[in-house]
């Protein structure tokens, strides 16, 4: 949710007035961080080989 959340406010700054660069790239960081911590959380819950 949180991951839905920083792409719906990064979009919107892209779209509104002339957005801080830093601040851009702090979110795009914490929104790739957030991505990989997903994606590791899948794969412990799922095995590798099947049962």
């Amino acid at each position: 949710m949180e991951h839905g959340d920083l792409d719906a406010l990064i979009d919107r700054a892209h779209e509104s007035a002339p957005a801080d660069e830093l601040m851009m790239r702090r979110l795009k960081k914490r929104r790739l961080a957030l991505r990989d911590e997903i994606s590791r959380l899948q794969g412990a819950l799922q095995p590798d080989e099947p049962a």
